[in-house]
């Protein structure tokens, strides 16, 4: 359908997408879950096209996914999947959507040719893995943990893929070229350090934050901590809720907090996280609970953490992976956050409101 973002389209019936299924579950290697069910028949506007995507098991970079979809602010709920809390967008493919104005006909959608197809019962299997421990599990199946194998692996340097992000509506020429400048100053950054030429890496760092600070833009987002690894770090605890207004510190501050693998209690502050810094924004959920995309089982999160609304990875810095649609949400210890009342940010909004006034009356009687 080369759907775009932006489009609107409708989720297919229960039978219809039943119909596209392998007694697994699963179209082209991708795992339909169960609750993605309770959105049949309703329209959704589409976030991006998912025609790529990252791989979050190996770290290998970019991955091809063929007929891709995300949808807005549908997001796994972990209910078949041990209550994990990491709320990763779903994927859907094409086949299991129709334009708002396309009839349901057989002719629009791909039929399996065995007679019997697939069951609501054989997705539900479906999110247990076949080879089961004997101690520690359930090992689950998930979008997530299958997704290398509904993929194929898309090199950093083919430029089809950047063509689709600007066809696809996913990205704008704007939000492209400065892609394009950062992986150049990145990849300058990097080989030079490398090299052991550290001087002039920093000098490409400095330059690169001086040119960010005139146009109000987010500083080099590679630095490091500087506590040695495997030394404690800072920790505090704020027992953060759902609905709690937070400011996340700054770059500088976070800095502090960091190991020189960029960690805290092994949680990485990755460079997606840095244009957030200095922002305010309330907690969606604490995190504890989580699938192990590499072995699909349930992990406990050493120390507590949280999700933030709207807070989510945009690719703009990643390696090998420049504009991944996948949005996936960062986990952000309570060390790198701050509660922020609303008393408290009304305060700063009317500070501002009456520094501009005073400005501007001081220039009128200039």
């Amino acid at each position: 359908m080369s759907l775009r973002a932006g489009d609107w389209v409708e989720v297919r019936s229960k039978e219809e997408i039943l119909r596209t299924l392998d007694r697994d579950g699963r179209l082209e290697n991708l795992p339909l879950m169960p609750q993605m069910f309770q959105y049949c028949g309703r329209r959704f506007r589409v976030y991006k096209r998912a025609h790529k995507t990252c791989d979050t098991i190996n770290f290998a970079g970019g991955r091809k996914l063929p007929g891709g979809i995300h949808l807005e602010n549908l997001r796994c709920d972990g209910s078949a999947f041990g209550g994990c809390q990491a709320a990763c967008l779903i994927f859907w493919k094409e086949a299991w959507l129709k334009p708002v104005d396309m009839p349901s006909t057989d002719e629009t959608i791909k039929l399996r040719s065995n007679e019997e197809g697939c069951t609501e019962a054989d997705v539900l299997a479906g999110t247990r893995a076949k080879n089961q421990p004997f101690s520690g599990g359930p090992r689950y199946s998930c979008q997530a943990t299958e997704l290398l194998e509904a993929t194929t692996r898309l090199p950093w340097w083919d430029v089809r893929q950047y063509l689709e992000d600007y066809a696809s509506g996913n990205a704008s020429a704007w939000r492209l070229t400065v892609g394009l400048i950062y992986a150049a100053v990145f990849s300058c950054y990097y080989y030079l350090r490398r090299l052991g030429l550290t001087r002039l890496s920093v000098g490409v760092s400095w330059g690169y934050d001086k040119v960010q600070r005139l146009y109000g833009g987010v500083p080099f987002p590679r630095y490091r901590g500087s506590i040695p690894a495997g030394r404690p770090v800072p920790t505090i605890k704020l027992d953060l809720q759902p609905g709690e207004l937070i400011r996340v510190k700054s770059y500088e501050e976070i800095l502090e907090t960091l190991d020189t693998d960029n960690k805290s209690v092994g949680l990485t502050f990755d460079a997606e996280m840095v244009p957030y810094c200095g922002h305010t924004f309330r907690v969606r959920s604490r995190v504890t609970t989580f699938v192990n995309e590499k072995t699909g089982l349930i992990n406990k999160l050493r120390g507590p953490a949280v999700i933030l609304e709207k807070v989510w990875c945009n690719s703009r810095y990643s390696d090998c992976r420049m504009q991944c649609p996948r949005a996936v949400y960062p986990w952000w210890r309570e060390v790198w956050l701050e509660r922020a009342s609303c008393d408290t940010t009304d305060q700063r909004r009317h500070a501002q409101a009456a520094q501009t006034e005073t400005r501007a009356h001081a220039a009128s009687d200039t």
